[in-house]
């Protein structure tokens, strides 16, 4: 699940957007101390931000710069200031996109769906796979659900990536295993068994039972 901080003065304004965002399945969290910007950042980890111009104590070109010097992570600035001089200063300080109130949440939604999937797809290869609010992180082999997030075995995280490449289609032990042998990783059957075993477990005590499923014959897969 892509998590999208809020940081915006307007509190109709935040909540409308924070209960929009959430319709469409993402993780929120809205900045109430404008003071404490960067330490919330760091804290919720997220996937991109949405920015405000106009805030207290420090604007948001500010708060862009401060996250600039920690993170790459895509930020959209939201401003009622919509000349041409603050969108150009927006763009040359590391904002990503620019949208001018008022606004349609649709257009939001639209341009955030844009900036993630340009953000976290390189090559046309996702860097990131999302199923069912699940996210598996490609580039440093962790699993997130629910703002819970843990560090998978290099066997557990390709046997992961192998089923979720293949939703609704049952993948045979004999697959995996050749998948695993190729990335050097090497597996026989009853290390497969394992670690088919530890996944589970590793799924389930994140409140995700019965992801890993078993199709007799035929092998394993995700739904």
């Amino acid at each position: 699940m892509f998590r999208v901080l809020i940081v915006e003065d307007d509190m109709v304004i935040a909540n409308a957007i924070n209960k929009c965002l959430i319709q469409w399945n993402y993780e929120t969290e809205t900045v109430v101390d404008f003071k404490e910007v960067i330490t919330q950042f760091v804290h919720f980890e997220p996937h991109l931000v949405l920015l405000d111009i106009s805030l207290p104590f420090f604007n948001g070109y500010h708060w862009c710069t401060e996250i600039r010097k920690i993170s790459k992570v895509p930020i959209i600035f939201i401003s009622s200031m919509s000349d041409n001089m603050n969108i150009v200063m927006a763009v040359n300080i590391g904002g990503d996109d620019y949208i001018a109130k008022p606004f349609d949440l649709n257009i939001l939604v639209a341009k955030v769906q844009a900036l993630l999937r340009r953000t976290y797809s390189f090559g046309g290869t996702m860097n990131v796979i999302e199923h069912n609010g699940m996210v598996l992180n490609l580039g440093d082999a962790t699993l997130e659900f629910n703002s819970a997030k843990i560090e998978l075995t290099k066997n557990e995280f390709k046997i992961l990536q192998i089923l979720l490449e293949n939703v609704g289609k049952a993948i045979s032990r004999e697959a995996i295993m050749t998948r695993l042998w190729e990335s050097d990783s090497y597996i026989d059957d009853n290390t497969l068994t394992v670690n088919i075993t530890r996944l589970r477990k590793k799924l389930s005590d994140m409140g995700l039972s019965n992801v890993v499923k078993t199709k007799k014959g035929l092998g394993y897969l995700v739904e």
